[in-house]
């Protein structure tokens, strides 16, 4: 089952219709517990119980549970993408208890989609939200924090406080996996979007450097990817050279984008095989359709292509 998703908005809704809560920075999860274990599902329905020895322990706080939430890894006391996105990919029980044990991750819970073999997905949220409340999970690395009624003071607070944003709920919503609703609705304060990387550039084109300068992306539309611009910001040091690791292994004779891409753009540019998505904060998009002041962030290996919307989605 893949959760449900929010969708973004300008305006932050008012009223005792809306409930609002703080946005996390990490990785979206199903954790669903049973029979003594615990089992973690990201948004594509790969489980990634391995990488998150720490929520071990979750399990024996309640027989049965299914609980979707964010797992989050925390850097000064705001969670940190760049950390997290190290822990997305590890298969290895060792190396995944050493990063536990060096960093380990928290899981902010915020809704319950089963409790004791009953499905609570047709229940309204506020139903759903009481019996996650009166679970009162609060053990060394998982939590549920409050929801707040007042969505501007929250979104002017997060952004005080370096937090990402925050997710507005109508407390009538049910649950419908999958869905990006506009029952949910995010409000980040630098907009986060999943795309697709179909060509990267050296540092610096006809240098002759082949240190990753920086990556060509876009999203999934007819014919190919279309094409949202080149993102430099983010890249230096150890999470360029990793990407570009991986980048050159998917070298490709063709540019994997609909139309041409401009030669201020392509010019030295290595096309590549678009199977990597990656988030990228950016200020929105021009009037050309180009990612505006683009940062990466870093790869989703809990995405497909297939899970990038062609509005330069995720969640």
């Amino acid at each position: 089952m893949r959760p449900m998703l929010a969708t973004p908005t300008s305006t932050i809704p008012v009223g005792d219709r809306w409930a609002h809560e703080v946005k996390w920075d990490g990785m979206r999860v199903l954790a669903d517990v049973g029979d003594g274990e615990i089992r973690l599902f990201s948004r594509t329905e790969r489980d990634v119980t391995v990488a998150f020895p720490e929520l071990r322990g979750l399990a024996d706080e309640y027989a049965d549970m299914l609980l979707d939430g964010e797992i989050v890894s925390m850097r000064d006391g705001v969670p940190s993408f760049a950390a997290m996105a190290e822990r997305f990919h590890v298969t290895d029980a060792r190396r995944a208890a050493m990063l536990a044990e060096a960093a380990p991750v928290t899981l902010m819970t915020f809704d319950l989609l089963r409790l004791y073999g009953v499905e609570l997905r047709s229940r309204p949220w506020t139903d759903r939200r009481a019996t996650l409340e009166r679970l009162e999970l609060a053990g060394p690395r998982w939590q549920t924090p409050p929801t707040f009624a007042d969505g501007a003071t929250l979104h002017a607070a997060t952004k005080e406080q370096g937090l990402e944003g925050i997710v507005t709920k109508r407390v009538d919503s049910v649950y419908v996996p999958g869905l990006r609703s506009p029952f949910w609705l995010k409000s980040p304060h630098r907009a986060t979007v999943s795309v697709v990387i179909g060509g990267w550039r050296p540092e610096a084109a006809g240098s002759g450097s082949r240190r990753l300068g920086s990556v060509l992306v876009g999203v999934p539309g007819p014919g190919g990817l279309r094409y949202l611009g080149r993102v430099g910001a983010g890249l230096a040091g150890k999470a360029g050279q990793a990407l570009l690791g991986d980048l050159r292994s998917l070298t490709s004779d063709e540019s994997p984008f609909a139309a041409t891409v401009p030669a201020e753009d392509s010019n030295g540019a290595t096309w590549v095989q678009p199977v990597l998505v990656a988030d990228v904060q950016s200020l929105g998009l021009s009037g050309q359709g180009r990612l505006r002041q683009p940062a990466y962030k870093g790869l989703r290996s809990d995405l497909t292509p297939g899970d990038v919307d062609d509005q330069g989605g995720g969640e």
